[in-house]
């Protein structure tokens, strides 16, 4: 007995991540929804020409669609956090995947611009941001020791998927025309279901019956053989029931966890990283116009995207490996800002690039540090608020990076229009990220080391889930109570069965004095406690 139960409203006993066996496959399933939710809405870009031709529109509003999607995939990041903490990894993946497709299948039968806004763009936004939210939960649930690995590994679907979808959406565009590749995108948006479907989650179920057929044993081991053992517990069932029905209202899981706005190394992440968001997303953007108005041909200015997808394949994992060193990993969001830094230095250092050699010097670099800053961002917030707060966390980042993406790369093609100088805009971009590392950097020192030696130590991005302790402490002493509690009634049933055995003693001495001898049915009490082995005998014979 003592054992806490998670259905009596507290949380389960933290499971170790395995780091591997059944994670393994889950990494495979995180690498594919990654590729897919941030590939697609750029490799949707190679169907543009086609549905300004039929729709009869400018690029300005076919545009919308990716911006659409990237909106949705950032701004419902509370709205994933929720149904994730209701319903668990595995349901809400499943419908995301149902909604990724049939909004892509919907869209290959539109008749108007806004109907594709609502179908490739709101629903199919909606689909993928249901399964990349919760992907990165349940990769943090499986790996602890080789996280910073894994995470590298998962980021890498994105390059990979970048460089695959955009030459087979060219191949289904010049076969079967707009309408028919929107719809076969569609049938492979299934596999995020498949995807979804290996999301299982970490096995407690076990525990729980062992801890329930535990109970009854010690049960019938402390109460006599008999009626009144089914009776005793029957009562520590229905005493367990009540208690139950009592702790139920007392202890519900928040839908979405506010408490981390608390902890001040989230805070400073999540502002690094909105300014970091303003000026990341520039450089990629602007880069092919920028070659072509320095007399680059269009097909060599294209080719730059993908030596930085190339270069960006093998460095999130390599950063990754980095990350998961010993000596590395409680500094490694130290590392996060030194990546940052060397991205915003790249785009500075790049800003007067007037040849292709010197395009393709900064596309190798771009990519090293856009990998980096790739592979650690979502390994850095895991590390600053634990996994368990992890769904919480991430669905605010996101929501307040929505903000930043929408104002971020529209505000530079406006200063492009108006200045007619790329150079300019590489400057501000790159000064924004340099800022966002100097302010992660800077703070994390000032704030979290400095307020160690005068404080109890605090979650800080150089903790490395520390969080995750204080939270299997706090289940730990949950436990304790409940164990107290299952104690006591363990001891008041030792008490009541005390009192019968002594009430049942006092009847039969009275019963012996008045020449009774043993009263029939209760022979082992009695033998115990007053009567002898031959009246026992001489009743039997009878």
């Amino acid at each position: 007995m003592g054992r806490p139960d998670p259905e009596e409203g507290q949380l389960p006993a933290p499971v170790k991540p395995p780091d591997g066996g059944w994670g393994w496959i889950v990494l495979l399933g995180c690498f594919v929804i990654t590729g897919f939710s941030y590939a697609f809405p750029k490799a949707v870009s190679v169907y543009f020409k086609e549905l300004m031709k039929d729709f009869h529109v400018g690029y300005s509003d076919t545009a919308w669609i990716s911006s659409i999607m990237l909106a949705m995939l950032y701004g419902t990041g509370p709205v994933c956090s929720i149904m994730v903490n209701q319903f668990g990894c595995r349901p809400v993946m499943l419908i995301g995947g149902l909604l990724a497709s049939a909004g892509m299948i919907l869209a290959s039968f539109t008749t108007n611009i806004i109907e594709l806004y609502l179908t490739a763009g709101v629903l199919t936004g909606l689909g993928m941001a249901l399964n990349f939210q919760p992907s990165l939960i349940m990769l943090g649930t499986y790996f602890d020791k080789r996280r910073p690995l894994a995470n590298g590994l998962a980021a890498a679907g994105s390059p990979v998927f970048l460089s695959s979808l955009s030459p087979l959406g060219q191949v289904l565009l010049e076969k079967f025309g707009w309408r028919g590749g929107f719809l076969i995108m569609g049938g492979l948006l299934l596999n995020c279901c498949t995807c979804g479907a290996v999301m299982r989650p970490l096995d407690m179920g076990m525990k729980r019956k062992m801890g329930k057929a535990q109970d009854k044993y010690e049960a019938k081991e402390m109460l006599p053989i008999g009626g009144k053992s089914e009776e005793g517990i029957s009562t520590t069932d229905g005493t367990k029931k009540g208690k139950k029905a009592k702790k139920k209202p007392k202890k519900g899981k928040k839908l979405l966890d506010f408490s981390i706005f608390s902890n001040r190394g989230f805070i400073i992440y999540t502002i690094s990283k909105f300014i970091l968001v303003l000026g990341l997303f520039v450089p990629p953007i602007l880069l092919v116009n920028y070659a072509k108005d320095t007399g680059v041909p269009d097909t060599e200015a294209a080719f730059l995207l993908s030596i930085i997808g190339f270069i960006d394949i093998f460095a999130r994992p390599a950063c990754g490996m980095v990350a998961g060193l010993k000596w590395v990993r409680p500094h490694v969001a130290y590392l996060f800002s030194f990546s940052m830094l060397f991205n915003g230095l790249t785009d500075i250092c790049s800003a007067r690039a007037s040849n292709y050699t010197g395009l393709v010097i900064f596309c190798v670099f771009f990519g090293i540090s856009y990998g980096m800053v790739g592979a650690l961002q979502f390994e850095v917030l895991m590390a600053i608020v634990g996994s368990q707060k992890f769904s919480s966390a991430i669905g605010l980042v996101l929501l307040i990076e929505a903000f930043a993406v929408l104002i971020g790369p529209p505000s530079a093609g406006r200063l492009v229009d108006a200045l007619k100088n790329y150079e300019v805009i590489f400057y501000l971009a790159g000064s924004e990220v340099v800022l966002s590392s100097l302010f992660l950097g800077v703070a994390s020192y000032c704030c979290l080391n400095r307020g160690k030696k005068e404080t109890p130590p605090e979650n800080n991005p150089a903790a490395g889930g520390g969080s995750d302790t204080e939270e299997a402490e706090s289940d730990v002493q949950e436990a304790e109570e409940h164990s107290s509690d299952n104690h006591q009634l363990a001891h008041s049933t030792d008490n009541a069965v005390v009192v019968a055995n002594e009430e049942a003693n006092h009847v039969a001495e009275e019963q012996r004095g008045e020449g009774g001898g043993c009263p029939a049915g209760d022979g082992e009490v009695l033998a115990r406690d007053g009567c002898n082995a031959d009246q026992m005998v001489e009743r039997d014979s009878f």
